[in-house]
């Protein structure tokens, strides 16, 4: 939190009205997707959506696919706003698959898995890791 910095930007009057205390920032990409082109609003998602559904996600190995299909519900919003689709349009599938490359919540943790084993058994990966490893 030290090293983060906010600018907050508005007229007078709305400045005056956040006070001392600074609001709670949410980030509602839905809400500004008019406003941007696609490959501002996929950079927002990359940034603010996946990188959260990714972060951990090994933990969500072999786990009942009730734990991962919240996530993918989280996804396929994101794929919804990347490409502008209305609630029930066809060829979210490929969208996500194929323009995206994005893959389902479970394979994204089996793929997670499979490259920090692949990077513990060629020596890239950070020390705590190769320390545990054991041939």
């Amino acid at each position: 939190m030290d090293k983060t910095e906010l600018l907050w930007c508005g007229s007078k009057h709305s400045l005056s009205k956040l006070g001392v205390c600074s609001p709670t920032i949410r980030r509602r990409i839905q809400r500004v997707r008019k406003l941007l082109d696609a490959g501002s609003t996929a950079t927002l998602v990359h940034a603010f959506v996946t990188s959260h559904v990714d972060y951990c996600n090994a933990l969500l190995a072999e786990s009942p696919r009730v734990m991962t299909d919240k996530l993918q519900q989280v996804m396929t919003a994101a794929a919804h706003i990347i490409s502008n689709a209305q609630k029930y349009d066809c060829g979210l599938f490929c969208l996500l698959h194929e323009q995206l490359h994005w893959l389902d919540v479970i394979n994204r943790v089996c793929y997670k898995l499979a490259v920090t084993a692949y990077r513990v058994l060629h020596g890239t990966a950070p020390q705590y890791l190769t320390s545990l490893f054991r041939p």
